[in-house]
């Protein structure tokens, strides 16, 4: 019994970190993720290829290669970033470009007759925006951007590339010294609580902004 308990809190003192990364990234990359959508829908064209380049490369590069640019590569270029702020950078980047596509699809899903409705009634294009177009997207964005959000609670466990004690890797390491695979269940367990919670959240939020596609 005390091995066990002295093995949920090693995880549990992982899991802050596994956290941390977690929460911080969502903060981040939610908002940029939205700039960039605006950017990649804006009329300016050199504005809109570079966001489209930027959100290609973003998706059509392995995280973990990111991961490894970032922290690996740019000290060869003079840029040298501890790990934490060198995982952040990474995951930011690549779930902003990920954000900033469904974000994208959610703004234009909206039907363009309310635009011109808004224009009709003096509105700028700021307040149409928030006044009528983000919260209509917001509803129909939050199942993509649930998926996305779990999936970044899974991915964090790549950061023990950079030798950081998260959740899986300070598990890995129990098992690995004690022979005893109790770590890996105690693991999966504070991963699916913590998707479960979130799962319970998400539906919380899709039930406050459906009055707007009422």
């Amino acid at each position: 019994m005390d091995k066990l308990m002295e093995t949920t809190l090693s995880i549990l003192m992982g899991s802050r970190l596994t956290l941390e990364i977690f929460v911080v990234t969502l903060a981040l990359a939610l908002p940029v993720g939205l700039l960039a959508a605006l950017a990649r829908l804006s009329h300016l064209r050199l504005l809109s290829r570079v966001m489209e380049v930027y959100i290609w490369i973003m998706r059509g590069s392995p995280l973990m290669l990111q991961l490894l640019f970032v922290y690996f590569a740019l000290p060869l270029v003079g840029i040298k970033i501890d790990p934490m702020p060198s995982a952040l950078l990474a995951f930011t980047l690549n779930y902003a470009a990920y954000f900033a596509e469904i974000f994208r699809a959610g703004i234009q899903s909206i039907e363009r007759g309310q635009y011109e409705a808004a224009k009709t009634l003096g509105m700028s294009y700021t307040q149409t925006m928030r006044r009528i177009i983000l919260p209509q997207m917001i509803h129909r964005v939050l199942p993509p951007v649930s998926n996305e959000t779990i999936n970044l609670v899974k991915d964090t466990s790549l950061i023990y590339i950079l030798a950081m004690n998260d959740l899986l890797r300070v598990a890995r390491t129990i098992v690995q010294r004690d022979f005893d695979m109790t770590a890996f269940f105690i693991a999966g367990i504070f991963y699916l609580t913590m998707t479960a919670f979130l799962t319970w959240g998400f539906k919380r939020l899709e039930e406050h902004f459906g009055k707007y596609d009422e």
